[in-house]
């Protein structure tokens, strides 16, 4: 029996790790990573050297499952709560820097592409994320 499986019968975290690793191979990671926060309400640039290709792959997770999807939509969802000793804490966007540059590295490898309403999965993303849901789901993973 040939069990095809997607991004929606998988544990997000455990898809996004494992194509984090298979993003490595295709997507070149921005000299600046290492040194810039992840958005305004961040204290520190993030520790995980792996950072930019968990968010790479969780960008296009967010594309394949919602999309199309903006800049300003991934902003609201990856900001957090800002905390202030004076004023109350609320929610800030995160950086859009860094959802711009990783969309623009997997449109390079065309994962995504732009379109009016936003980006949106190609085949070739498509199959990609497939791919991979079909190996987490042989391998005993939900």
């Amino acid at each position: 029996m040939i069990v095809v499986a997607n991004p929606y019968d998988v544990k997000a975290s455990e898809l996004i790790a494992l194509a984090a690793e298979r993003l490595k191979d295709k997507i070149k990671k921005p000299e600046y990573i290492n040194y810039v926060k992840s958005g305004s309400g961040r204290d520190r640039p993030p520790e995980n050297q792996d950072f930019w290709y968990m968010r790479s792959a969780s960008i296009l997770r967010q594309v394949y499952v919602n999309g199309p999807v903006g800049v300003s939509r991934l902003r609201t969802k990856y900001g957090n709560r800002k905390e202030s000793v004076v004023h109350r804490k609320h929610h800030v966007k995160a950086g859009g820097s860094i959802i711009r540059d990783s969309f623009q590295a997997l449109e390079s490898i065309k994962f995504i592409k732009k379109t009016k309403a936003g980006r949106v999965i190609t085949p070739e993303g498509k199959s990609f994320m497939d791919k991979i849901s079909n190996e987490i789901i042989k391998n005993g993973g939900a």
